[in-house]
């Protein structure tokens, strides 16, 4: 048996014990895979690599912090719960297009944030009321957030796993925005249309509003949506203008968003929701750290050159199999994890293929890991937040939109070359 197979067994043991036996913290199991292989390898307690590899991912640890921060100050503000009201006075109408915009809505926090869990706790809450009043059954409204809130983890502008499996071959995260639009846009029409079209009915959109119980009065119009605005001109405005003040990094665009939003909406304690917001993030937070030292590991050992290996020497139908099964089933423990062992090889395994268009596509079938059992972070928070108690059935309606996302991205894998040519 190949030594670095025995290390990379020794650290995936470790992280299954750690994580279902004694149900320890994701990054709290990966720093301990990654000292089982530091010392099953040799190579001691080396503090240094540990250490190292911890740091590996602070740019993207800033800019998840920050984004939590921002996402806190807008809610606090009323600018989130003012824009779905005004979202729902304009598309009442047309219930369809009021589907595809709630859906977008949905995504928001998670694009912003690239976590799911914000997306489901912030948004879901605030449309759940409204998919329901439109005749959306529980179980599919509980589909429809978990599916929204995975694809605003994958949508630009911040997408984790992305940013994690490039990171793992020093491949920065910039020109990532067009593909990933392309890849999530034309899924979250299908998925809402999938699961909530058919059930759709008129809205009674004056007893709605007294049930969201909106305070119309503190709309202060343009003012309030100040912050969005913000954010949007200094992040198109740091793309096309890359020597201008624009151009100051996502962390700082976040926060200087976030502090404008103080004087535009609803008055605010921004020490507070800045505790609040660095609290909640937190685990995921700790995830990217203990993501780090597997990596370096990894690497350090020969871990990851054995998989690529032995990944190139799998016939293209299993490779695109493994990718497929593998990738989702792993992110049932995270779907960071899932990018950082699986993901960065696979991408380096397919070296000859467009690494952009891969890495997103890799990026959107390992967000399924968040409809996966036990964790489910996606899946089971939509369940609670709707008041579906097994979330066996929400998992169910979720299968045909997860084959979507399955089926999309290995077809942008295999045209990833062409498809560079019109989306890069």
């Amino acid at each position: 048996m190949d030594f670095a197979l025995i290390i990379f067994l020794a650290m995936m043991l470790t992280f299954m014990v750690a994580c279902f036996k004694f149900q320890l913290p994701v990054g709290v199991a990966m720093m301990l895979s990654a000292i089982a292989g530091l010392l099953t390898s040799g190579n001691g307690f080396s503090l240094r690599h540990l250490v190292e590899g911890g740091f590996g991912y602070v740019d993207t640890i800033l800019v998840i912090a920050t984004a939590m921060i921002f996402m806190k100050a807008v809610t606090a503000s009323g600018v989130l719960s003012t824009l779905n009201f005004n979202i729902v006075k304009r598309f009442h109408d047309n219930k369809t297009l009021l589907l595809i915009m709630l859906m977008f809505f949905i995504m928001f926090p998670g694009m912003v944030t690239g976590s799911s869990t914000a997306s489901v706790l912030t948004a879901g809450g605030l449309v759940a009321p409204i998919l329901i009043s439109l005749g959306v059954p529980m179980v599919e409204t509980a589909a429809i957030l978990a599916i929204g809130a995975m694809l605003g983890m994958i949508a630009p502008p911040v997408n984790i796993p992305a940013m994690i499996i490039g990171g793992g071959v020093d491949m920065p995260y910039t020109g990532f925005e067009i593909p990933l639009l392309t890849l999530t846009i034309p899924v979250a029409i299908f998925s809402a249309m999938y699961l909530g079209r058919r059930h759709l009915r008129d809205i009674d959109f004056v007893k709605l509003e007294k049930e969201l119980e909106i305070d119309t009065d503190a709309d202060g119009g343009i003012l309030m949506y100040l912050p969005l605005i913000l954010l949007i001109v200094m992040m198109i405005g740091g793309k096309v203008f890359p020597n201008s003040i624009l151009n100051v990094g996502l962390p700082l665009t976040f926060m200087i968003c976030a502090l404008v939003a103080i004087f535009t909406g609803k008055k605010f304690n921004f020490y507070s929701i800045s505790k609040e917001g660095v609290h909640d993030v937190l685990p995921v937070l700790s995830i990217l750290i203990g993501v780090g030292m597997f990596i370096q590991v990894m690497t350090l050992t020969g871990v990851r050159g054995y998989i690529v290996l032995n990944a190139l020497s799998l016939p293209t139908i299993l490779l695109f199999a493994a990718i497929a099964i593998m990738l989702p089933l792993f992110g049932s423990v995270s779907s960071y994890a899932a990018a950082s062992v699986l993901g960065v090889p696979f991408l380096m395994t397919l070296i000859t293929k467009n690494q952009i268009i891969t890495a997103s596509s890799l990026s959107l079938i390992a967000s399924l890991g968040d409809l996966m059992p036990p964790t489910a972070l996606a899946g089971i928070f939509a369940a609670k937040v709707v008041g579906v108690e097994d979330y066996k059935l929400v998992l169910r309606k979720t299968l045909v939109p997860a084959l979507v996302f399955i089926v999309i991205g290995l077809a942008a894998i295999v045209f990833a070359n062409p498809l560079s040519e019109i989306l890069l």
